[in-house]
């Protein structure tokens, strides 16, 4: 039975009655006719821009979004938020400005949204932060919403070979090592990103879109489909549609971001092998939706729950061929069957998700993408929550199994992720060695920048399985290696990390889940007392404001 509702609960505010003219006058400029404003107003916000391939699309998929809420009888307006482009700044000084946007993303849809009065909301999300920023937008709000994933890139080729944007940080890394030609380099350049959409692996953007359709935010399979396809346009106008039917049956947000909706989307993201960046944006989404989720859900979660899918980086195929097989849904229908999800929740369907995945049909029986649970990738999860003497507060490890499960070396200390970049590509990082980047946490970057550059030149040297790297930074979906982020405290707070020296032993044990220095307590102890905190690298302008504000890694980076 449907609770009563009021469709037009939040825009009748803004235009009826005889004292709203001047609002209703401004409203007619811009398209609006006089019964108009007896319908529901739908806000569809855009991520579209040119800076970005993931997003340069986005403007078309929000018109198909506009026309399916106007076809089921509401007014929809089309209004635009910020992106970045985390491909292009990686490894630059612009990088500390990419998870500072979830938090502007998030704000300016709520403001918009706020302002406008919005009954309804439909946001369409390419890159990154989009996603994590929308749903965040969604909470706030708590007006009947739908995520609508811009859809993934169709892969380059280059001899026979699928490319992707992590091939050619990987290729910096070979030239360096003189293990390809400058021409090569080239080649792999230009043929690596054919077109529009978000980057083609199990990375951090679909990593989070597949998450979002496991919380039951998005409509089935909007997470696994080609930006550029006649599947993805149909999810637009069907998303417009979607939320009328929340309208009239008041579902919302909340109701639909529960504490079962969040062990779904980790159990999902553990199957497909999905990115860090999971763990600190659900955590922000649940933050947000007054959710208790915490870091050791993680782990109590990946126990159970194995990974499944060959996809990069550390496997052999780009999400265009999970898009092939039936993308996302077989998956989690599968996952449902051996009760490791919750079919209970509700989704923006208006449905469980058991019902959702009543008919969907399973995988073809020789695909090789999604492997069966009698023989999974990994046994149990791949994102491995560590503690120890450096990191009291936690860190985030993404171990599939081809790295090893224990790791011992000396430190190599870095305060910045340059400096770093600079020693491996010069063959100054040797095997045996601990890589430590520090200094970017969430305040100490400030914005948490993403370590894939490093990670890529270790991997392009040869050096994936003979050092290690850690960080209180965090690494792109594209990363992979014996890598651990998000050390809390961090450094700038005056997290141990922050005492670490060329030549102290560092071990990882993603088995005992614990990393460690090879220090006595009153040695740590001692070196800290003798700390001082750096002075912060911005005093003006949004960076400054975040790192006044932003929370531990371990809490998801909140700024509120």
């Amino acid at each position: 039975m449907s609770k009563k509702s009021n469709p037009r609960q939040y825009s009748s505010i803004v235009t009826d009655g005889y004292d709203r003219a001047p609002s209703r006058a401004m409203l007619r400029a811009v398209g609006f006719k006089t019964e108009d404003f007896k319908k529901p107003q739908i806000g569809i916000a855009s991520t579209w821009s040119m800076v970005t391939p993931c997003n340069m699309h986005i403007d078309k998929l929000a018109e198909k979004a506009a026309k399916g809420a106007d076809q089921a009888g509401g007014k929809a307006i089309i209004f635009n938020t910020i992106t970045v482009s985390d491909g292009i700044s990686m490894g630059s000084e612009g990088m500390k400005y990419s998870l500072v946007s979830r938090e502007v993303i998030a704000d300016s849809v709520e403001t918009v949204a706020g302002c406008e009065g919005f009954d309804g909301l439909v946001a369409i999300g390419g890159c990154d932060k989009n996603m994590p920023g929308c749903l965040i937008a969604m909470a706030r709000l708590n007006r009947p919403s739908v995520f609508v994933y811009g859809g993934t890139i169709l892969p380059g080729c280059l001899k026979k070979k699928d490319l992707d944007i992590v091939s050619v940080f990987e290729a910096v890394g070979a030239y360096a090592n003189k293990k390809i030609s400058q021409k090569n380099l080239t080649d792999i350049e230009k043929c690596a990103i054919p077109g529009p959409g978000s980057c083609g692996g199990m990375y951090t953007a679909n990593t989070m879109a597949s998450a979002i359709e496991a919380l039951g935010m998005s409509l089935p399979n909007s997470s696994a489909q080609a930006a550029v396809s006649n599947a993805k346009s149909i999810d637009c106008l069907n998303a417009g549609k979607a939320v009328l039917n929340l309208l009239k049956k008041d579902i919302r947000p909340k109701d639909i971001l529960t504490k079962k909706a969040f062990e779904n989307a980790i159990t999902v993201v553990t199957a497909l092998g999905g990115s860090t960046n999971a763990v600190l944006h659900l955590l922000a989404i649940a933050h947000t939706a007054n959710v208790k989720l915490s870091i050791d859900d993680f782990t109590r979660i990946g126990k159970n729950v194995p990974v499944l899918a060959d996809l990069k980086p550390s496997g052999r195929f780009v999400m265009a061929e999970l898009v092939r097989i039936g993308g996302v849904t077989p998956l989690m229908k599968m996952l449902l069957d051996k009760g490791l999800l919750h079919g209970n929740c509700l989704t923006v369907t208006g449905k469980t998700l058991k019902q959702n995945l009543a008919d969907v049909k399973p995988y073809p029986k020789k695909q090789e993408v999604i492997r069966p649970f009698t023989n999974p990738i990994k046994k149990d999860g791949h994102l491995i929550i560590l503690y120890g003497n450096l990191a009291p507060t936690g860190a985030v490890a993404k171990i599939t199994g081809k790295e090893g499960a224990q790791f011992t070396g000396r430190a190599r200390v870095f305060d910045s992720e340059e400096t770093a970049l600079k020693k491996i590509l010069d063959g100054t990082i040797k095997k045996g060695d601990v890589i430590v980047i520090r200094h970017e946490g969430p305040k100490g970057g400030p914005g948490m920048r993403e370590m894939l550059s490093p990670t890529s030149a270790v991997m392009g040297k040869g050096l994936g399985k003979d050092v290690a790297l850690v960080t209180d930074g965090r690494f792109s979906g594209g990363s992979h290696g014996f890598v651990v982020g998000h050390i809390t405290p961090e450094a700038y707070v005056g997290g141990p990390l922050a005492v670490v020296k060329n030549g102290d032993i560092i071990t990882i044990d993603t088995v005992k889940r614990q990393i460690n220095l090879d220090c006595s307590q009153t040695e740590i102890k001692r070196r800290l007392t003798k700390w001082k905190a750096p002075k912060p690298h911005y005093t003006r302008g949004v960076l400054s404001k975040y790192m006044k504000s932003v929370s531990s890694a371990s809490l998801g980076a909140v700024t509120d």
